[in-house]
């Protein structure tokens, strides 16, 4: 769990700095090639299918350990001293299931509206020095034109946050990397990636919407 996890928030900011090419004042040029370059390079392809693997795993032990803990609660003092062990607060724990459940359905929107679409969808090509690649930019703006999604990407990145505050310094926690000297300033980083990452994903549509607004 762990591990997928800290394999996931590296992603993140990876994604991240993709997807700050939309911003790039050059009619969505940078964007383009870099999704041709993400789609098309071989060790970026296999990264890519390692990543669906470690979001489904990490979904599913994700469940598996929410339901272990929610059997546990008939033994009270068993829960709490189980969870005090990784320094959870039981209250927190007892709804990451359903914030992971509010992630993962926004992930099945989320590479429905674009990965799918530019996969097997029909959009529009754009010709760069002679090379052509997929009008993905196009199909991010208009979508980020729409309120409602807007405000479901935006709410989505505050469940997304909420995971992170917790899962990051869990992780290290977890995997035994846990000292005096240093847990203040891992406690520290992971409040720090909760709450910047998410909040730089969500002023991307939010911009996009105030451009076209």
């Amino acid at each position: 769990m762990s591990l997928t996890g800290l394999f996931l928030i590296i992603f993140l900011v990876v994604h991240l700095a993709g997807n700050l090419q939309l911003l790039a004042d050059d009619g969505g040029r940078s964007f383009n090639e870099y999704a041709y370059f993400m789609t098309h390079n071989p060790l970026i392809k296999t990264i890519s299918y390692l990543l669906y693997a470690f979001i489904l795993l990490h979904a599913i032990q994700g469940w598996a350990l929410w339901r272990k803990n929610r059997a546990a609660r008939g033994n009270q003092r068993y829960a709490v001293h189980r969870l005090r062990a990784v320094n959870t607060n039981p209250r927190i724990a007892s709804r990451m299931g359903w914030i992971g459940t509010i992630i993962f359905i926004f992930i099945l929107i989320h590479m429905y509206q674009f990965w799918f679409r530019m996969k097997i969808g029909d959009i529009g090509m754009v010709s760069y020095d002679g090379h052509e690649v997929k009008d993905l930019y196009s199909l991010v703006a208009a979508t980020y034109q729409d309120l409602g999604f807007v405000i479901f990407y935006v709410l989505s990145m505050v469940v997304i946050g909420a995971h992170l505050w917790h899962g990051f310094q869990s992780a290290f926690q977890t995997l035994g990397i846990n000292h005096p000297k240093y847990s203040p300033l891992i406690h520290f980083l992971g409040k720090v990636y909760a709450i910047l990452v998410p909040l730089g994903f969500a002023l991307i549509p939010i911009l996009f919407f105030l451009k076209h607004a």
